[in-house]
């Protein structure tokens, strides 16, 4: 029985698309990837929504499990063998929704508005640079010729850390630090700073070049440390989110004098887009 939707096709139409649309059969695994995508991008606009109703917490949770599903439904393609032109389409969609719009607008909403218009100028601030961010990321992942360093270093501090990192000012916040105007404004200045972050050449480790590997006798004590640090997280979580968000900006100094050490330059100095990049994708 034929229905009033078009086909769905992963990949694409294909070459005989012209006769016009076909029902086909396609494996359910295609389709669980992008529906965890999309489960991603229902979780980041309803942290938006309960922000607005001073929900913050549960807000903060939203945007938090946002960041995980959308962390998670690439690894699901890839595991199922259901990686799709489409999926790829969707998660950068879902990118700029949880990784960028949604934090700020909650961070705006908690602490941001006590600076009026100056937090809301570094709101727009850092969802704009996480959008460049992510651009940049998807130019520089279709070329063809990927340098090497690729593997190991993000340029600039990604984007699901740089979520993680600019709600630094609501974890605050949950901890009993007064939301003041002068917490408003720091607030603002931090939320330009991790902007920067965003948006800069400085070279951040992956952490996935295939030289990172981990001795045997300490695999079961890595273990034992996630499993602590999971713990910790469920107990005391708004005090080891603060933690993890200091600790995190304490490391890129490491990062930027391990790739000085290997390359000499202290930011990466190759282009991330250039004109021809933009230009194929007008």
């Amino acid at each position: 029985m034929e229905t009033p939707f078009p086909p769905f096709e992963p990949n694409g139409p294909p070459d005989d698309s012209a006769r016009g649309p076909r029902l086909r059969e396609i494996p359910l695994r295609l389709v669980v990837p992008n529906l965890i995508t999309i489960l991603a991008i229902c979780a980041g606009l309803t942290g938006i929504r309960l922000a607005f109703e001073n929900r913050y917490e549960l807000a903060v949770g939203m945007v938090l499990l946002a960041a995980f599903l959308d962390g998670i439904d690439g690894r699901v393609a890839r595991l199922m063998k259901a990686t799709s032109k489409f999926g790829a389409q969707m998660d950068s969609l879902a990118d700029i929704v949880n990784f960028g719009v949604a934090p700020a607008l909650v961070v705006y909403v908690f602490a941001l508005d006590q600076a009026r218009s100056i937090g809301w100028i570094a709101a727009l601030i850092y969802a704009i640079a996480a959008g460049l961010r992510l651009a940049r990321f998807n130019v520089m992942s279709e070329r063809e010729n990927k340098a090497t360093w690729q593997s190991e270093y993000f340029v600039g501090v990604p984007a699901p850390a740089g979520a993680m990192l600019v709600l630094l000012p609501v974890y605050l916040g949950f901890l009993g630090i007064t939301i003041d105007k002068t917490f408003g404004f720091i607030s603002a200045a931090y939320t330009v700073l991790i902007a920067f972050l965003l948006i800069s050449r400085l070279p951040v480790w992956s952490g996935k070049s295939e030289g990172s590997k981990l001795r045997r006798d300490l695999v079961l004590p890595m273990m034992l440390g996630v499993v602590f640090y999971v713990a910790l997280l469920s107990s005391f979580t708004w005090e080891i989110m603060v933690v993890t968000a200091v600790v995190y900006l304490l490391t890129l100094p490491f990062g930027a004098r391990k790739w000085k050490r290997k390359y000499g330059t202290l930011t990466i100095e190759e282009p991330g887009v250039g004109e021809d990049d933009i230009g194929r994708h007008i």
